[in-house]
């Protein structure tokens, strides 16, 4: 009996098939361009008014005004008040207000965490619309 003889030839594909690969990175490209803009959605619903004339000037009576001086010290209606007594200080003039709009401005030198902590706990206390000033 004979023997065949296998001859190694070069009949094979060696190539690695790469549409599959570029098929997958394009669904993925696909998909982070349209997941991308609904994960920068800010959560706070920002309106522009301008109040004028007397309805204006009533509502600038009604509002609360606070301050942030630095990470300790604010303002409440330019009355000078303790970081640790903020929210006893906020408490009575959200109560004694009719609307309960506050409106929070910031100076250069406060932290992220300042200013984010004093938004929550005018919130907590009972403010109804929280405006922020800026430059």
């Amino acid at each position: 009996m004979g023997r065949k003889r296998f001859i190694r030839g070069d009949g094979g594909i060696y190539d690695p098939n790469l549409t599959p690969l570029i098929d997958v990175c394009l669904v993925l490209v696909v998909i982070l361009l349209v997941a991308t803009p609904m994960t920068l959605q800010s959560g706070i619903k920002v309106s522009r008014t301008a109040s004028s004339g007397k309805a204006g000037a009533s509502a600038r009576a009604a509002r609360i005004e606070i301050s942030i001086r630095d990470d300790q010290n604010l303002t409440i209606n330019r009355t000078p008040v303790p970081r640790a007594g903020f929210r006893d200080a906020l408490r009575p003039m959200l109560a004694a207000s009719q609307t309960r709009d506050v409106i929070v401005s910031c100076a250069d030198g406060v932290s992220h965490g300042t200013f984010v902590s004093v938004l929550d706990e005018a919130k907590v206390e009972g403010a109804k619309r929280i405006a922020v000033v800026g430059r």
